[in-house]
């Protein structure tokens, strides 16, 4: 092992016209912006304002519509593959004792590393505050969930190391479409494990609520969920508040070439900011950061600090023998970014052959998801599912732009 030392380390619409004061335009709502958007998009807007009267406001100022991206193979400029630490029964926060130090376990996320990490690091830290031990503290492991842990001891007043085999950008956690959504995480949400994944949730949601902005990666954005048929809540049930802005769309009233549409908003994470931001924040803070893998248990109760975190994801299964984690392999077709693009689908219709699809927009580029492949080991992506992916969003983006139209892209 090594010690790194190395540094600390919406939507605009154009100007309405001029009216009375005794003129008093509607508001215009969602479903009335989605199916304005469409026809503006169809039948231009120079055609509508020019017939509107003078002095009146009868058609609503016109928003930037969504635009379809831009699917082909000459487009991809990467592909990568993660393995999400699954267990059936949910994450593991509790705590034990090692060769006299108290050991807290904090992994098994599931799909919902990214999003819960805040949440169950709240939970860790509170079992490191009431253990019974003072001193320092080692965080093992270095995504999402370890940096989030390794920032809330250090904010209760605990000096934090960091011990991690693989730093930002070589975590699983980057490769995550992390919005912020708390998917696969369980079998069964229900009964008491359903009370902490909520209660983690909402923690989460808040702590997340606080990191909003450009320099830490994290912002609001909307979201839909394209259906044939009308979409229930599933296992969002708990938490549908944290979900605002909720409402079904069907028909003309959005511009996607499915019958239904949910829109829901939601934060968005871009994991190659936060995660280097907050890994800058925890040097800013004195944190430390020791980089190399621990092979065995003898060499993790070998450390010098009185509390452990173990925040190992996948790794908990073989460092600590944990075999209720299941690997479920994701695999992502990342587009070169597309201007404009600034929203994200989950889900696809009849336009899905088969496993998930879902687009996320990120600077970085415009992820095409993707597969959940329960029992995978490998992270060598399949060019199967690469041909998949690229297929049922090609189609689907193919059929939006012929019921919207194309409109031009910047920048393309």
């Amino acid at each position: 092992m090594h010690r790194d030392h190395d540094g600390a380390g919406g939507r605009l619409r154009r100007d309405a016209p001029q009216v009375r004061s005794e003129v008093h335009p509607p508001m215009l709502d969602r479903r009335r912006w989605l199916k304005v958007s469409a026809t503006a998009l169809a039948g231009g807007w120079a055609g509508a304002c020019a017939s509107a009267p003078t002095g009146r406001l009868d058609v609503p100022p016109p928003w930037t519509p969504l635009q379809p991206v831009r699917v082909s193979r000459d487009r991809v400029i990467r592909v990568v593959a993660g393995l999400r630490p699954y267990r059936a029964e949910g994450f593991v926060v509790r705590a034990e004792r090692l060769a006299g130090k108290l050991l807290v376990h904090n992994y098994g996320h599931g799909g919902g590393g990214v999003t819960l990490s805040w949440g169950t690091a709240e939970m860790a830290a509170d079992l490191v505050t009431y253990g019974g031990r003072e001193g320092d503290v080692a965080v093992i492991g270095a995504g999402a969930v370890g940096l989030a842990t390794a920032r809330l001891l250090q904010r209760r007043g605990r000096r934090v190391t960091i011990y991690a085999r693989d730093l930002p950008p070589d975590t699983t956690s980057n490769i995550a479409g992390a919005q912020w959504s708390p998917s696969t995480v369980s079998d069964n949400l229900n009964g008491p494990f359903g009370h902490r994944y909520e209660r983690a949730a909402r923690l989460a949601y808040r702590h997340f609520q606080n990191l909003v902005g450009a320099g830490n990666g994290v912002r609001w954005i909307d979201n839909y969920f394209p259906r044939e048929r009308p979409p229930g809540s599933g296992g969002y049930s708990r938490i549908r508040d944290l979900f605002p802005e909720g409402e079904t769309l069907e028909g003309d009233e959005h511009p996607f070439p499915t019958r239904f549409v949910r829109r829901v908003a939601t934060m968005f994470i871009e994991p190659h900011r936060y995660l280097q931001a907050v890994l800058t924040d925890f040097r800013i803070a004195g944190g430390e950061v020791v980089v190399g893998e621990i092979a065995d248990l003898a060499q993790l109760a070998a450390l010098d600090e009185a509390v452990i975190v173990n925040c190992t994801g996948l790794g908990a299964r073989e460092l600590f023998g944990d075999e209720s984690l299941v690997p479920i392999k994701g695999q992502l077709v990342v587009l070169r970014p597309q201007p404009g693009i600034d929203y994200l689908t989950v889900g696809g219709g009849r336009f899905s052959t088969r496993g998930s699809q879902y687009m996320f927009p990120r600077s970085d580029g415009i992820l095409l998801g993707g597969t959940y492949q329960r029992g995978v080991e490998t992270l060598e992506p399949d060019p199967g599912e690469t041909e998949r992916i690229l297929a049922d969003h090609g189609a689907f983006f193919r059929a939006m732009e012929g019921k919207v139209g194309s409109p031009p892209v910047a920048g393309a």
